[in-house]
Protein backbone atom coordinates (compact mmCIF):
# COMPACT_ATOMS: atom_id res chain seq x y z
CA UNK A 1 0.00 0.00 0.00
CA UNK A 2 1.03 3.78 -0.81
CA UNK A 3 0.05 4.39 2.68
CA UNK A 4 3.14 4.10 4.10
CA UNK A 5 4.34 6.91 2.67
CA UNK A 6 2.83 8.94 5.34
CA UNK A 7 5.55 8.69 7.83
CA UNK A 8 7.23 11.88 6.23
CA UNK A 9 4.81 14.41 7.24
CA UNK A 10 6.61 17.70 7.24
CA UNK A 11 6.39 18.51 3.87
CA UNK A 12 4.88 22.13 4.42
CA UNK A 13 2.04 22.66 2.65
CA UNK A 14 1.84 20.40 0.59
CA UNK A 15 2.26 16.52 2.07
CA UNK A 16 1.03 14.73 -1.09
CA UNK A 17 4.85 15.07 -2.49
CA UNK A 18 5.74 12.46 0.20
CA UNK A 19 7.58 10.01 -1.73
CA UNK A 20 10.50 12.35 -2.24
CA UNK A 21 11.16 12.94 1.32
CA UNK A 22 10.69 8.82 1.98
CA UNK A 23 13.16 6.49 2.80
CA UNK A 24 15.25 5.11 -0.28
CA UNK A 25 14.03 1.47 0.35
CA UNK A 26 10.40 3.00 0.36
CA UNK A 27 11.36 5.04 -2.88
CA UNK A 28 12.34 1.56 -4.79
CA UNK A 29 8.75 0.69 -4.15
CA UNK A 30 6.87 3.73 -4.87
CA UNK A 31 4.95 4.56 -7.82
CA UNK A 32 5.78 7.02 -10.38
CA UNK A 33 5.94 10.70 -8.91
CA UNK A 34 3.10 12.63 -9.45
CA UNK A 35 2.10 16.25 -7.69
CA UNK A 36 -0.92 14.78 -5.80
CA UNK A 37 0.02 11.40 -4.92
CA UNK A 38 -1.88 9.98 -1.94
CA UNK A 39 -4.33 13.16 -1.88
CA UNK A 40 -6.08 13.26 -4.78
CA UNK A 41 -9.45 12.80 -3.67
CA UNK A 42 -8.62 14.83 -0.40
CA UNK A 43 -7.41 18.10 -1.73
CA UNK A 44 -9.94 20.30 0.22
CA UNK A 45 -7.06 21.22 2.79
CA UNK A 46 -4.47 22.14 0.01
CA UNK A 47 -6.83 24.05 -1.52
CA UNK A 48 -7.30 26.24 1.44
CA UNK A 49 -3.56 26.87 1.82
CA UNK A 50 -3.26 27.76 -1.59
CA UNK A 51 -5.82 30.02 -1.25
CA UNK A 52 -3.88 31.88 1.62
CA UNK A 53 -0.83 31.34 -0.37
CA UNK A 54 -2.73 33.55 -2.74
CA UNK A 55 -3.01 36.29 -0.93
CA UNK A 56 0.40 36.43 -0.12
CA UNK A 57 1.17 37.39 -4.01
CA UNK A 58 -1.28 39.64 -4.01
CA UNK A 59 -0.84 41.47 -1.01
CA UNK A 60 2.68 39.87 0.96
CA UNK A 61 4.88 41.09 -1.79
CA UNK A 62 4.28 44.64 -2.22
CA UNK A 63 3.79 44.91 1.84
CA UNK A 64 7.66 43.38 2.61
CA UNK A 65 8.77 45.24 -0.25
CA UNK A 66 7.73 48.46 1.47
CA UNK A 67 8.86 47.19 4.96
CA UNK A 68 12.17 47.21 3.16
CA UNK A 69 12.06 50.25 1.66
CA UNK A 70 11.01 51.60 4.74
CA UNK A 71 13.76 50.46 6.43
CA UNK A 72 16.34 51.15 3.97
CA UNK A 73 14.86 54.93 4.20
CA UNK A 74 15.71 55.08 7.92
CA UNK A 75 18.90 53.04 7.99
CA UNK A 76 20.56 56.37 8.87
CA UNK A 77 18.46 56.19 12.89
CA UNK A 78 18.20 52.74 12.59
CA UNK A 79 16.35 50.82 15.53
CA UNK A 80 18.31 47.92 16.99
CA UNK A 81 15.80 45.14 15.39
CA UNK A 82 16.01 46.47 11.87
CA UNK A 83 18.39 44.21 10.50
CA UNK A 84 15.73 41.02 11.94
CA UNK A 85 12.98 43.12 10.46
CA UNK A 86 14.97 43.36 6.97
CA UNK A 87 15.44 39.75 6.87
CA UNK A 88 11.96 38.70 8.06
CA UNK A 89 10.70 41.14 5.47
CA UNK A 90 13.26 39.37 2.26
CA UNK A 91 12.39 35.99 2.94
CA UNK A 92 8.68 36.41 3.38
CA UNK A 93 8.97 38.24 0.29
CA UNK A 94 10.93 35.31 -1.03
CA UNK A 95 8.50 32.83 -0.06
CA UNK A 96 5.08 35.14 -1.36
CA UNK A 97 6.56 34.46 -4.92
CA UNK A 98 6.18 30.92 -4.55
CA UNK A 99 2.46 30.16 -4.84
CA UNK A 100 2.55 30.89 -9.10
CA UNK A 101 5.37 28.32 -9.24
CA UNK A 102 3.26 25.41 -7.25
CA UNK A 103 -0.01 26.22 -9.17
CA UNK A 104 1.88 25.80 -12.37
CA UNK A 105 3.34 22.50 -11.45
CA UNK A 106 0.60 21.09 -9.71
CA UNK A 107 -1.59 21.12 -13.23
CA UNK A 108 0.57 22.09 -15.61
CA UNK A 109 4.25 21.17 -15.33
CA UNK A 110 4.07 18.13 -12.66
CA UNK A 111 7.60 18.28 -12.10
CA UNK A 112 9.78 16.52 -9.71
CA UNK A 113 12.47 18.47 -9.93
CA UNK A 114 10.66 21.94 -10.01
CA UNK A 115 8.79 20.33 -7.06
CA UNK A 116 12.53 20.65 -5.17
CA UNK A 117 12.65 23.82 -5.26
CA UNK A 118 9.42 24.26 -3.72
CA UNK A 119 10.59 22.16 -0.91
CA UNK A 120 13.48 24.26 -0.28
CA UNK A 121 11.22 27.87 -0.15
CA UNK A 122 8.97 25.72 2.50
CA UNK A 123 12.03 24.75 4.30
CA UNK A 124 12.94 28.77 4.63
CA UNK A 125 9.59 29.33 5.73
CA UNK A 126 9.67 27.18 8.02
CA UNK A 127 12.70 27.91 9.72
CA UNK A 128 13.33 31.98 9.11
CA UNK A 129 9.73 33.27 10.10
CA UNK A 130 9.79 31.82 14.06
CA UNK A 131 13.96 32.45 14.48
CA UNK A 132 13.88 35.97 13.08
CA UNK A 133 10.80 36.30 15.26
CA UNK A 134 12.72 34.82 18.55
CA UNK A 135 15.55 37.44 17.63
CA UNK A 136 13.15 40.12 17.34
CA UNK A 137 11.32 38.82 20.68
CA UNK A 138 15.26 38.52 22.28
CA UNK A 139 16.00 42.28 21.55
CA UNK A 140 12.98 43.47 22.56
CA UNK A 141 12.95 41.26 26.15
CA UNK A 142 17.12 42.49 26.85
CA UNK A 143 15.82 46.35 25.73
CA UNK A 144 12.87 46.42 28.65
CA UNK A 145 13.52 43.33 31.26
CA UNK A 146 17.60 44.09 31.42
CA UNK A 147 17.93 47.87 30.07
CA UNK A 148 21.55 47.97 31.55
CA UNK A 149 22.95 44.61 29.53
CA UNK A 150 21.09 45.83 26.73
CA UNK A 151 23.82 49.64 26.29
CA UNK A 152 26.09 47.28 26.36
CA UNK A 153 24.56 44.95 23.36
CA UNK A 154 23.73 47.40 21.79
CA UNK A 155 26.40 47.30 18.67
CA UNK A 156 25.33 46.16 15.20
CA UNK A 157 27.95 42.90 15.75
CA UNK A 158 25.79 40.85 17.60
CA UNK A 159 22.78 41.14 15.61
CA UNK A 160 24.43 40.32 12.41
CA UNK A 161 26.21 37.53 13.80
CA UNK A 162 23.15 36.43 15.19
CA UNK A 163 20.99 36.82 11.99
CA UNK A 164 24.42 34.57 9.95
CA UNK A 165 23.63 31.78 12.51
CA UNK A 166 19.83 32.39 11.76
CA UNK A 167 20.57 31.86 7.39
CA UNK A 168 22.86 28.99 8.26
CA UNK A 169 20.28 27.29 10.10
CA UNK A 170 17.45 27.84 7.28
CA UNK A 171 19.48 26.66 4.58
CA UNK A 172 20.84 23.92 6.59
CA UNK A 173 17.28 22.81 7.17
CA UNK A 174 15.93 23.78 3.64
CA UNK A 175 18.85 21.69 1.82
CA UNK A 176 17.76 18.84 4.21
CA UNK A 177 14.16 19.20 3.26
CA UNK A 178 14.94 19.32 -0.03
CA UNK A 179 17.04 16.06 -0.16
CA UNK A 180 14.62 14.13 1.75
CA UNK A 181 14.82 10.61 2.63
CA UNK A 182 16.46 11.54 6.69
CA UNK A 183 15.14 9.33 9.36
CA UNK A 184 12.18 11.14 11.68
CA UNK A 185 12.85 14.36 9.78
CA UNK A 186 9.21 15.78 10.25
CA UNK A 187 10.23 16.10 13.91
CA UNK A 188 13.01 18.41 13.44
CA UNK A 189 9.97 21.32 12.43
CA UNK A 190 7.85 20.06 15.39
CA UNK A 191 10.35 20.73 18.25
CA UNK A 192 11.15 23.98 16.76
CA UNK A 193 7.69 25.40 16.51
CA UNK A 194 7.43 24.45 20.13
CA UNK A 195 10.76 26.12 21.37
CA UNK A 196 9.96 29.47 19.16
CA UNK A 197 6.60 29.83 20.40
CA UNK A 198 7.66 29.11 23.97
CA UNK A 199 10.22 31.49 23.85
CA UNK A 200 8.19 34.26 22.00
CA UNK A 201 5.40 33.99 24.34
CA UNK A 202 7.46 34.08 27.58
CA UNK A 203 9.19 36.83 25.97
CA UNK A 204 6.87 38.89 25.00
CA UNK A 205 4.68 38.19 28.18
CA UNK A 206 7.64 38.77 30.54
CA UNK A 207 7.73 42.34 28.35
CA UNK A 208 4.17 43.56 28.82
CA UNK A 209 4.57 42.65 32.37
CA UNK A 210 7.57 44.96 33.00
CA UNK A 211 6.26 47.68 30.91
CA UNK A 212 3.11 47.60 33.13
CA UNK A 213 4.87 47.98 36.03
CA UNK A 214 7.16 50.36 35.18
CA UNK A 215 4.74 53.60 35.89
CA UNK A 216 5.71 56.27 37.95
CA UNK A 217 4.75 56.35 41.34
CA UNK A 218 1.16 57.82 41.73
CA UNK A 219 1.09 57.82 37.69
CA UNK A 220 -1.99 56.21 35.81
CA UNK A 221 -0.85 56.78 32.96
CA UNK A 222 2.15 54.84 31.02
CA UNK A 223 5.02 57.35 29.33
CA UNK A 224 4.27 57.46 25.86
CA UNK A 225 7.56 55.73 24.56
CA UNK A 226 6.84 52.65 26.56
CA UNK A 227 3.13 52.61 25.97
CA UNK A 228 4.16 52.78 22.19
CA UNK A 229 6.67 49.92 22.77
CA UNK A 230 3.74 47.56 24.61
CA UNK A 231 1.36 48.07 21.47
CA UNK A 232 4.18 47.15 19.44
CA UNK A 233 5.04 44.21 21.66
CA UNK A 234 0.92 43.63 22.08
CA UNK A 235 0.87 42.96 18.39
CA UNK A 236 4.07 40.53 17.72
CA UNK A 237 2.08 38.60 20.39
CA UNK A 238 -0.84 38.51 18.61
CA UNK A 239 0.66 37.66 15.09
CA UNK A 240 2.70 34.68 17.18
CA UNK A 241 -1.05 33.47 18.84
CA UNK A 242 -3.01 33.45 15.61
CA UNK A 243 0.01 32.54 13.11
CA UNK A 244 2.19 29.79 14.97
CA UNK A 245 -0.39 28.20 17.77
CA UNK A 246 -2.45 26.15 15.12
CA UNK A 247 0.64 24.10 13.76
CA UNK A 248 1.73 24.29 18.10
CA UNK A 249 -1.88 22.69 18.75
CA UNK A 250 -2.15 20.50 15.85
CA UNK A 251 0.77 19.21 15.22
CA UNK A 252 2.23 17.26 18.53
CA UNK A 253 -1.38 15.28 18.31
CA UNK A 254 -0.66 13.29 15.01
CA UNK A 255 -0.57 10.13 16.15
CA UNK A 256 -4.78 10.73 16.76
CA UNK A 257 -5.08 11.15 13.48
CA UNK A 258 -5.12 8.68 10.88
CA UNK A 259 -2.03 9.31 8.41
CA UNK A 260 -4.50 10.51 5.27
CA UNK A 261 -6.34 12.76 7.56
CA UNK A 262 -3.59 14.18 8.82
CA UNK A 263 -1.51 14.76 5.84
CA UNK A 264 -4.28 15.74 3.73
CA UNK A 265 -5.97 17.76 6.36
CA UNK A 266 -4.69 18.52 9.24
CA UNK A 267 -0.91 19.11 8.28
CA UNK A 268 -2.48 22.00 4.96
CA UNK A 269 -4.52 23.31 7.17
CA UNK A 270 -1.41 24.20 10.49
CA UNK A 271 0.92 25.31 7.66
CA UNK A 272 -1.52 27.38 5.94
CA UNK A 273 -1.98 29.86 9.09
CA UNK A 274 1.86 29.99 8.90
CA UNK A 275 2.34 30.69 5.69
CA UNK A 276 0.07 33.72 5.53
CA UNK A 277 2.19 35.45 8.16
CA UNK A 278 3.95 35.86 5.21
CA UNK A 279 1.29 38.87 4.61
CA UNK A 280 0.04 39.58 8.54
CA UNK A 281 3.73 40.77 9.70
CA UNK A 282 4.79 43.51 7.56
CA UNK A 283 1.28 44.62 7.80
CA UNK A 284 1.16 45.04 10.66
CA UNK A 285 4.38 46.74 10.91
CA UNK A 286 3.31 49.47 8.84
CA UNK A 287 0.38 50.41 9.95
CA UNK A 288 2.25 50.73 13.27
CA UNK A 289 4.01 53.20 11.69
CA UNK A 290 2.63 57.41 12.56
CA UNK A 291 2.83 58.03 8.39
CA UNK A 292 3.83 55.66 5.72
CA UNK A 293 6.24 56.25 2.87
CA UNK A 294 5.83 56.26 -0.81
CA UNK A 295 2.14 56.08 -0.09
CA UNK A 296 -0.22 58.84 -0.37
CA UNK A 297 -1.47 60.69 1.84
CA UNK A 298 -4.93 59.43 1.65
CA UNK A 299 -4.43 56.35 2.26
CA UNK A 300 -2.00 57.26 4.97
CA UNK A 301 -4.88 59.00 6.66
CA UNK A 302 -7.61 56.37 5.89
CA UNK A 303 -5.27 53.73 7.86
CA UNK A 304 -4.63 56.25 10.66
CA UNK A 305 -8.01 56.99 11.18
CA UNK A 306 -9.11 53.17 11.78
CA UNK A 307 -6.31 53.08 13.93
CA UNK A 308 -7.27 56.57 16.08
CA UNK A 309 -10.45 55.03 16.70
CA UNK A 310 -9.13 51.69 17.26
CA UNK A 311 -6.81 53.39 20.13
CA UNK A 312 -10.20 55.40 21.24
CA UNK A 313 -11.86 52.24 22.12
CA UNK A 314 -8.40 50.67 23.69
CA UNK A 315 -7.52 53.08 26.63
CA UNK A 316 -10.69 52.06 28.73
CA UNK A 317 -9.09 48.70 28.61
CA UNK A 318 -5.80 49.79 29.46
CA UNK A 319 -6.14 52.06 32.24
CA UNK A 320 -7.05 50.06 35.43
CA UNK A 321 -4.07 48.39 34.72
CA UNK A 322 -1.37 50.64 33.13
Amino acid sequence: MEKNVSSTLNMTSFPTQLPLNTTGEINATAKPFSVFDGCDDLHEGILFDLTLQCINVFVGIPANVLVLAVLIRNRKEPSTSDIFLGGLAFMDAYFSCIPPIILLNLYLWKSKGVWSAIKFSYGVKDTSGPLFLSCICLDRFIAVVFPIQFGQLKHIKYRVSLSVVVLCLTFAYSAAKTVGGLPNFEKVFTGEILATFTWMVVCNVSILYTLKRSRGAGKDEMHPMKKKAFKMVLSILCIIVFNYLPPVALFPFEDYYSPDAFRCYVQPVGFAFLNISSTIQPLVYLCRLEKVPFLPDSWAKKCSSCFARESNKSPPAQNPTA
